[in-house]
């Protein structure tokens, strides 16, 4: 049959976008499986996908993420998207310092490319989880346009959410899977959110369908004053400041060490005299060196703790050779090192010239990122009235988020206590301490891993493993 010319250009378009779609380019999703990767000696011992989601009318927004299968039956084992903090903190991060399956081999770098070992104690032995770069901009999730680049605590939420419905659309097999949402830091404030949007969306009949069972979270930010204003009373358990300190900044500051009244000078003066000593103490982990090398001495605590790290990161990348004293960034710097990597980036499969400036773990902040939430305890709250579990945990050691802030939210939603504080533990030997919580309707299992600091997985590998896996199986941890 003969065609004019306007069919036969149609009838080639359209040939031309169905090329294109089977080959995967122009497409704004994509998934990828990777065996191998720069850095791990042989083929991973576990299922890797990476892959973009687009998110928006115009799928503006391409949100990177890593999923990794069960180790153990992906099958029947639960689903969890996991939320790293910041905000503006790469997934890579949980995957290769908390929770995954990976972690960089620290003294064995060269100043080479870093290699990676497997972590035997990794959630993914018990769980298929999706590690997200979310907001965008985090990582490798970026934008086409520069409307799509502007982002907020909501926008990230509902983001997050298209995500997930997008994710599942299109990996079918994991529907039926018992899914739970995680996080920890700056997640406590985001993610309370996005159960709720879930809820609604069940509620609404919204597809794909989805199981959901609870929430995970870990040193979580949950209340702007609660978490803030309770570092004064837990620097003062771990004997940080005496009880003379402590005495007279609870008198003098009436307990309020957050909305100070700078006119009241016995209240200022004895909140600087706790300042000073504090300067030195590392935050996240109180018994941890603070790198005095990668600043001059500070004159105020720099609490934004991706500011803190930005100016370590600046330090250690700018060096020519190891510094003489090892602390923790070192190892964060050797992440930097790897994602920047053009080897790894085309392994990993991110897409070419969508990095606007150098990968970082934890951004030094997000231009174009409001920040909008100061409380999630209304969510919490809501969430006793809805069959949900939840799994709170704090490393006992982070003063950025103190346990005791934490434990008094928990206590404040008024849900019957089940299961007495008493100490739990892996190899017969303590790891932390917990509390039940259960009424009709809502279970919430509060746990502290002993000697950790902030995301307390990172400090404390096989405990948390454990405290998880018991914690899925309905077993008591």
């Amino acid at each position: 049959m003969m065609l004019n010319s306007r069919s036969y250009v149609n009838e080639m378009c359209l040939c031309v976008l169905l090329l294109l779609a089977l080959s995967g380019i122009g497409v704004t999703n994509s998934q990828s499986i990777v065996t191998t990767l720069p850095g791990f000696d042989g083929e991973l011992p576990f299922k890797l996908e990476t892959g973009y989601i687009g998110i928006g009318d115009t799928d503006d927004v391409q949100l990177f993420y890593y999923f990794i299968e069960s180790e153990r039956d992906p099958v029947t084992d639960p689903l969890m998207l996991w939320l790293t903090g910041g905000p503006g903190c790469s997934g890579l991060s949980a995957l290769v310092y908390e929770i995954g399956p990976l972690a960089f081999d620290v003294e064995a770098w060269n100043g080479s490319l870093p290699t990676l070992v497997v972590n035997k104690y990794s959630w993914t032995r018990v769980a298929n989880i999706i590690f997200i770069d979310q907001p965008v901009g985090t990582g490798y999730s970026y934008a086409t346009t520069e409307s799509g680049k502007n982002t907020s605590d909501t926008k990230a939420v509902a983001q997050a959410y298209s995500f997930l419905r997008k994710w599942l659309t299109s990996h079918p097999q994991f529907q039926a899977n018992p899914l739970y949402i995680g996080g920890d830091s700056y997640s406590g404030f985001t993610l309370p959110l996005l159960v709720q949007t879930i809820l609604d969306g069940i509620e609404a009949g919204n597809e794909p369908d989805m199981g959901l069972q609870g929430y995970i979270l870990g040193n979580p930010v949950t209340d702007s004053f609660v978490d803030d204003n309770s570092r004064i009373p837990y620097v003062h358990r771990v004997n940080l400041i005496s009880d003379e300190l402590y005495e007279r900044a609870k008198l003098f500051c009436n307990g309020d060490y957050i909305n100070i009244d700078f006119n009241n000078s016995l209240c200022v003066t004895s909140l600087d005299a706790i300042k000073q000593c504090l300067l030195q103490i590392n935050l996240v982990h109180i018994l941890e060196p603070q790198c005095a090398f990668a600043a001059p001495r500070r004159k105020e605590i720099e609490w934004d703790l991706r500011v803190r790290e930005a100016e370590e990161m600046e330090y250690l990348l700018s060096q020519n050779k190891l510094p003489k004293l090892t602390c923790r960034s070192f190892g964060y710097m050797l992440s930097h090192k790897w994602a920047n990597d053009d080897a790894v980036k085309a392994a990993l499969y991110v897409r070419e010239g969508t990095l606007e400036s150098s990968w970082m773990r934890c951004l030094k902040s997000l231009p174009f990122y409001t920040e909008e939430i100061s409380s999630t305890i209304a969510y919490h709250q809501n969430f006793t009235r809805t069959g949900l579990r939840a799994l709170i945990y704090s490393g006992d050691h982070d003063i950025s988020v103190p346990y005791i802030g934490t434990l008094s939210w928990v206590n404040n939603l008024k849900v019957p206590i089940f299961d007495q504080w008493r100490p739990w533990y892996v190899d017969g030997q303590i790891a932390g301490y917990l509390q039940k919580y259960t009424n009709d309707n809502f279970r919430l299992t509060y746990v502290t891993l002993k000697g950790a600091g902030h995301t307390a997985p990172e400090y404390k590998h096989k405990e948390s493993m454990n405290m998880v896996e018991r914690w899925f199986a309905y077993y008591p941890i």
